[in-house]
């Protein structure tokens, strides 16, 4: 999102890129963005963080509800305290009702932002397309694609065009009190998805339906630790019921262009790959 925000015109000075490790995002100093420490895990080093921000995006982590809880509590009060003018939050899609066990953390991440008073803006981000093409090298090369979403719609986008979305709202007027839905411009399948890399493989790629226990028994023969493992089975048993299927035009809207398309994503992710 950094870069997105330098090709809106934002001068570098006047971005802050907040990250754990400053030495891993060089590239950004060399730009001249300011590069700061914040660990989630260490609030002391939050408030430094935020001197001076107006305007702050908080990018949910990843881990156990309550550590996640705990973590964007800390982010909060920190802005809070900062006098940020305006803080941005990567939700998930339709938040309050959404039945996935990792939208809970995201409920109570939006009470918290909600209670401390600070101008806020949500952005409830659906799925992102990449959370699935990690998977298709192997696929791939066994010739099936594995999952446990049956015939469930996902409304993915890019991580790119949320990145964006997020640029276009920080830098925007008029956003504090906004809740974005933000989906793809499409939905689609799994099988859709297997479909995909064997167009683009050239290979023969089926999806094949699991029952979760089974998933999650793949997944981890792949190497994926277990709370991956829970992320993702959840994940998919949510798309069987519909929880990833909301198409909305929010996303497309505030790009100007329609989402990232899945070809494009599943091109690009066998060339890496």
């Amino acid at each position: 999102m950094v870069r997105t925000l330098l090709r809106r015109g934002v001068p570098a000075g006047e971005v802050v890129a907040a990250v754990r490790d400053p030495e891993k995002v060089s590239d950004l100093g060399a730009l001249g963005v300011v590069v700061r420490e914040a660990d989630y895990d260490r609030p002391e080093t939050l408030g430094p963080a935020l001197d001076g921000a107006h305007r702050v995006l908080l990018v949910s982590s990843v881990g156990p509800d309550d550590v996640r809880i705990a973590q964007h509590r800390a982010v909060v009060d920190a802005a809070r305290a900062a006098g940020v003018e305006l803080l941005a939050y990567t939700s998930v899609v339709n938040a309050d009702t959404n039945p996935l066990g990792l939208a809970e953390a995201h409920r109570a991440t939006e009470r918290a932002i909600a209670e401390s008073g600070i101008p806020s803006v949500l952005l409830r981000n659906g799925w992102y397309t990449e959370n699935y093409l990690w998977s298709l090298p192997g696929a791939v090369a066994r010739g099936e694609l594995l999952g446990a979403a049956g015939d469930g719609l996902i409304a993915s986008a890019a991580r790119a065009d949320y990145a964006e979305a997020a640029a276009i709202v920080l830098t925007g007027d008029d956003q504090a009190g906004r809740v974005y839905e933000l989906t793809g411009s499409t939905a689609w399948t799994l099988s859709d998805l297997a479909a995909e890399a064997a167009k683009v493989s050239g290979q023969p790629v089926v999806y094949r339906d699991l029952p979760g226990e089974e998933l999650a028994r793949a997944l981890a023969a792949d190497g994926l630790p277990p709370a991956a493992v829970d992320i993702f089975v959840d994940a998919d048993l949510g798309v069987a019921g519909g929880a990833l299927a909301t198409v909305t035009h929010e996303l497309p809207t505030l790009l100007g262009r329609p989402t990232t398309p899945l070809a494009d994503s599943v091109a690009e992710a066998l060339r890496a790959g």
